[in-house]
């Protein structure tokens, strides 16, 4: 069957739009109180990704690595990459876009090879590889991870967790972010007073572990919770320059990386490779 990827494949401007649009508006609901959101979730976390127009692309590929039954029938914990991801990944033909040019597609037409026009032409081990990149077994919400500050790492260095697959190493960590507050022309900050957010960053060195500069991916969005699991929705860089959590307060995170650590140059050589 084939599954077509033109859906993804849309202007960056769309992006562009929707981050202008989020930024404006951003300040006005951070002071609006919305009420207690249900973090509860009635069905699998397939059926999860499957309701939410965000991963349709990432529910297929679920499909397509035959991890039907992980996502459905298993407690796993799931760093959920959005659509958006492999729309980066995968890329434009000659495009002069930001981070859209540099996708396997770009690499592929200046081969001369064809490019990929349907995601079931990518062979389902190299699916299965890299989206398992982005699993644990068992349930994990934010509260069950340790502090992770980049500036004090030996203090708190966050934790060190397998992923899916028994082999490749994550650096998992909240980030407590710090509060300003201003009050007679005097800035005055509280060390560890704001809000939490989850880093995840793959370890490409497991002799050395601490050294995982530049691929940390911030969560957007902890702790949603389907029957069998608990989805912690990665954020999305956006050409703004925008960073999030610990890049104000302690380091910037490399944004080009951030929400592709899973699917990074291993995976993009990986397809090219196979063509």
């Amino acid at each position: 069957m084939k599954t077509n990827i033109n859906k993804y494949i849309i202007p960056i401007i769309c992006s562009v739009i929707l981050a202008i649009s989020v930024s404006s508006c951003k300040k006005d609901n951070y002071y609006k109180d919305g009420g207690t959101v249900n973090p509860k979730f009635n069905g699998t976390v397939l059926q999860y990704l499957q309701s939410n127009p965000k991963f349709d692309t990432i529910a297929q590929i679920v499909k397509l690595a035959g991890m039907e039954d992980v996502f459905s029938k298993e407690d796993i914990t799931f760093f959920a990459p959005t659509d958006e991801v492999i729309r980066r990944s995968i890329g434009l033909v000659n495009s002069n876009l930001p981070y859209v040019g540099d996708g396997i597609n770009q690499a592929l037409f200046q081969l001369n090879k064809d490019t990929i026009k349907t995601l079931d032409e990518i062979p389902q081990a190299i699916w299965k590889k890299y989206l398992t990149r982005y699993i644990m077994k068992g349930k994990y919400l934010l509260k069950d991870f340790p502090q992770l500050d980049f500036n004090l790492r030996p203090q708190y260095p966050g934790g060190y967790y397998y992923g899916y697959n028994g082999t490749d190493l994550d650096a998992i960590g909240v980030v407590y972010n710090d509060v300003q507050n201003s009050s007679n022309n005097t800035t005055t900050t509280i060390k560890y007073a704001g809000y939490r957010q989850l880093c995840i960053a793959s370890v490409t060195d497991p002799s050395n572990p601490s050294n995982f500069f530049g691929g940390s991916a911030p969560v957007a969005s902890s702790d949603i919770q389907p029957t069998n699991g608990v989805v912690h929705v990665l954020a999305v860089f956006s050409s703004s320059g925008l960073t999030y959590g610990s890049a104000q307060n302690q380091m910037r995170i490399d944004e080009s990386m951030m929400d592709t650590f899973g699917m990074s140059f291993e995976f993009f050589q990986e397809v090219l490779l196979n063509r």
